[in-house]
């Protein structure tokens, strides 16, 4: 099993844990904040993408900041593990083929959202891609709530009222990063991830753009099925586990729900402050 050992020096918690925000030395680069751009993240290679007008939202950076959202932060130790993060996804997504990536945990509070957004970010810094990340934890969706402090169209939008999803896509002013918001909980989760309309989504996004890297923030493997249905549909998964709290007995439990040969690897969140870096073993 491929495994990254460390994802970050600093703590990197969800924010319904009660963490602190984080504290960077020194942002250089902000979004670049405008209400609306044409093209933009989501403009395909193809000429079709030319007209696609994509809603850009103001994001306050101490907003991100204070979320643990690092990836734009220039000095922060964690920004840098995400880049290395990167790396080894880059290598094996793109020896294998692949283009959708699952984010998931084994318990809820593992930082599987922060990872999934800080990483998506990262991927979207890369100029010869773009990123598209859809929260798929149709039972706590949360990305939303790292970026914006509004509530914002999003996917159950989607599933319920027939909104049509390029309406939904939001740029959170950063180049070539597109999110699909979760904007409600439903109750039938897993039955709701794959169903038709669902699966339809899924094939659509994953086919579109040439260039596109999909990730995808899925609820955690325990305590229900959600990932276990919806696994069959993308090309790999990213388990997220927490140093000190996530156990031996529920790391195996995960990994007896999961298909192994689609766990790209296993990465190790709130590590000792002493270590420093991050590596595969």
């Amino acid at each position: 099993m491929h495994r990254l050992r460390k994802a970050g020096k600093r703590p990197l918690a969800e924010p319904a844990d009660g963490a602190g925000a984080t504290r960077v030395a020194s942002l250089a680069e902000l979004p670049d904040h405008q209400q609306s751009t044409r093209g933009g993240a989501d403009a395909p290679n193809d000429p079709a993408g030319a007209s696609i007008r994509t809603r850009r939202v103001l994001v306050d950076p101490e907003r991100l900041l204070a979320n643990r959202i690092v990836a734009m932060a220039a000095h922060d130790p964690a920004a840098m593990a995400y880049k290395v993060l990167r790396t080894h996804v880059l290598q094996r997504m793109r020896a294998n083929g692949w283009k959708t990536l699952a984010i998931t945990s084994p318990t809820q509070g593992n930082g599987k959202t922060v990872t999934a957004i800080n990483l998506a970010i990262t991927l979207a810094r890369d100029v010869k891609y773009t990123a598209l990340l859809v929260d798929l934890d149709l039972r706590r969706p949360a990305v939303a709530s790292h970026f914006f402090d509004h509530p914002v169209p999003g996917l159950s939008d989607y599933i319920t009222d027939d909104v049509p999803i390029e309406e939904l896509l939001v740029n959170p002013g950063i180049d070539r990063l597109m999110l699909l918001p979760g904007n409600h909980s439903f109750t039938h989760s897993s039955e709701t991830l794959c169903s038709p309309k669902m699966i339809e989504l899924v094939n659509e996004i994953k086919g579109r753009y040439s260039d596109r890297f999909v990730l995808f923030d899925l609820p955690p493997v325990l305590g229900g099925d959600d990932v276990m249905a919806f696994s069959p549909y993308v090309d790999a998964l990213l388990l997220v586990v927490e140093e000190g709290k996530t156990s031996k007995d529920e790391l195996s439990q995960a990994y007896e729900q999961l298909d192994k040969a689609k766990i790209l690897g296993t990465v190790l969140n709130k590590a000792e402050e002493a270590s420093t870096g991050a590596g595969y073993y």
